[in-house]
């Protein structure tokens, strides 16, 4: 009897122990899980705005703006769908400020390069620019020269293009007229000088070859010598002449 009694107290001093075991790790994880929740800060309107806009970027770079949901932003951000309508009022209005900012970065980067004095220099500097943002801001242009429903109210990558010729038109309008050349053909020129470089920037994000360096050499190669024997008045040698 008495065996057994002292059995039963250690049987129950066992269990008392074990419970407050078990009670004091439930309370070490309440407190552990309420530590981790006191650390998740809540996003500010602007920066949640901006990892939508992160989010969006990188979804459009991949899909395309058709292939690319509200439902998949919200998922990737971790949000609702009426968040991202608040803060864009769609997938419209989120396109539209990425697209935004993608036109101002490329334009800023070619405008900012153009410092030189010598004409070469300013063709390679307008180059490299190009090339620069190609390869720091991939995503960011390959948003660009997609086509999308949106592209009236938001710009293109033609008028963006057309944005930077005007820049490089007042360099080749100065060179022109110190040649006696026409400066009014200045615009067409500038136009096809750009195109070129963007056309091959197309190209060259993809292909990453050759090396930067080389395909700038290369774009200034082909237009610097084309202007270089440019005819004041070109002839067309074919039987079409209207």
């Amino acid at each position: 009897m008495m065996g057994t009694v002292a059995i039963d107290g250690s049987t129950s001093k066992q269990g008392s122990t074990d419970k407050a075991r078990t009670n004091g790790s439930r309370a070490t994880g309440t407190r552990a899980t309420g530590t981790r929740r006191a650390r998740r800060v809540r996003m500010t309107g602007a920066e949640r705005r901006e990892q939508l806009l992160d989010i969006g970027r990188t979804l459009f770079a991949e899909k395309g703006f058709e292939a690319t949901s509200v439902e998949e932003i919200a998922a990737k951000a971790g949000v609702s769908k009426p968040v991202v309508y608040e803060h864009f009022g769609g997938k419209e209005g989120l396109y539209a400020v990425v697209v935004d900012r993608e036109m101002r970065q490329l334009l800023d980067m070619v405008t900012g390069a153009l410092t030189a004095g010598h004409p070469r220099e300013l063709l390679e500097q307008a180059a490299f620019a190009l090339l620069d943002y190609i390869e720091t801001y991939t995503d960011g242009f390959r948003i660009l020269v997609r086509d999308s429903p949106v592209a009236q109210s938001t710009g293109t990558f033609a008028s963006l293009i057309s944005d930077i010729a005007t820049q490089v038109e007042d360099i080749l309008g100065m060179e022109f007229k110190a040649r006696g050349f026409d400066p009014k053909l200045a615009p067409l020129y500038a136009q096809a000088l750009v195109g070129m470089v963007a056309l091959t920037g197309q190209w060259w994000v993809d292909a990453r070859r050759p090396k930067k360096s080389e395909v700038a050499a290369h774009l200034v190669n082909l237009a610097w010598h084309g202007l270089e024997g440019l005819e004041p008045k070109p002839r067309l040698i074919g039987h079409r002449k209207v």
